[in-house]
């Protein structure tokens, strides 16, 4: 357990990095060239970690799967004197939606305590339920898809012709898909980005009621911290694709995951110091997109934490001529 006054001061500090990797990532909007998007953001952001004055190590980073750029596992950053804390870090949430120049992609970290953040492997998908706090121990992952969005759309005194759910575009969601539009709910889908899709359903002005559908570990983890600040509720197992080689079960269960269980957000982000940090790439439905102006650039960001509940929307003017870290940009 740290000082709690510790964590909360570093606030501003992790908008920093994700303020790196935004500005690093928006270089390459449009581009083409996921690689560089990833690379670039990468060094802006540990190049921002290593200044910190903490004791950190980055458990998790989203990319390896991919042979993407990515934090090596169990990197240490900061300068090694101050908070003893652990990152589970996604420079880019959203590469491939940034490398073409399209919506909804974010930079963003989970930080707490050493031992508070659990990540399931890289292996594969997970089906992940994200929505606010009124829903918090009526729904359960063994109802079928029709139920949740009922259960919750009445917990909201909603019609469904009003209810809004997120979800990513992939082949591997088109029968759930068919079946969410045939109740007659409003869809929003999205190319990248299910973290951000996570916390807009805790957002109460977002007008998105629910994220349903399968993603990847690591974002599952950074999307829990953001929701469980936010006083929402999120359910996360294991998605078992019949696309899936035939080794994958054992190779989760030797890994520690219970395949039939569902996780929660206190599972997944566990104790009650947190926090939760992200900035905006490209124009989404949470964040507004990095704006590149005369010798600089201005970035919108959130901050959310535990115990305090403290959400933060800041917007960061940057100067790059004499900055450290992005002068090498003019």
């Amino acid at each position: 357990m740290i000082d709690m006054t510790s964590l909360r001061s570093l606030g501003p500090s992790l908008i920093r990095i994700t303020t790196a990797g935004a500005v690093g990532a928006a270089l390459h909007i449009g581009k083409g060239d996921p690689d560089m998007v990833d690379q670039t953001a990468l060094d802006f952001s540990r190049a921002i970690m290593n200044q910190m004055e903490i004791d950190g190590e980055v458990i998790c980073c989203e990319g390896p799967k991919d042979n993407a750029p990515a934090f090596n596992n169990r990197e240490k950053v900061g300068t090694g004197n101050g908070p003893k804390v652990e990152f589970v870090i996604d420079q880019v949430d959203g590469t491939t939606a940034t490398s073409k120049g399209k919506k909804d992609a974010i930079s963003t970290l989970a930080c707490a305590p050493v031992g508070c953040l659990q990540v399931l492997p890289d292996d594969g998908y997970y089906f992940k339920v994200a929505t606010n706090g009124i829903a918090k121990g009526k729904i359960n992952l063994e109802m079928p898809i029709e139920e949740i969005v009922t259960t919750i759309a009445t917990l909201k005194k909603r019609p469904l012709a009003n209810f809004t759910v997120i979800m990513l575009e992939r082949p591997r969601h088109d029968e759930l898909l068919a079946r969410l539009r045939k109740m007659g709910v409003r869809i929003i889908l999205i190319a990248d980005g299910d973290i951000a899709g996570a916390i807009v359903t805790c957002l109460s002005d977002s007008g998105v009621d629910l994220l349903v559908g399968a993603g990847a570990g690591a974002e599952a983890t950074i999307a829990a911290t953001a929701v469980k600040c936010l006083g929402g509720t999120m359910l996360v197992k294991v998605w078992k694709d019949k696309k899936d080689d035939e080794n994958r079960m054992t190779r989760l269960e030797a890994a520690g995951v219970d395949i039939n269980k569902t996780y929660t957000e206190d599972e997944l982000a566990k104790g009650n110091e947190m926090i939760f940090a992200a900035s905006g790439i490209t124009k989404g439905e949470m964040l507004d997109g990095v704006r590149f102006i005369q010798g600089g650039a201005k970035v919108q960001s959130l901050c959310t934490r535990l115990p305090s509940g403290t959400i933060e929307w800041s917007s960061t003017i940057l100067k790059f001529k004499e900055h450290p870290i992005y002068k090498q940009i003019t």
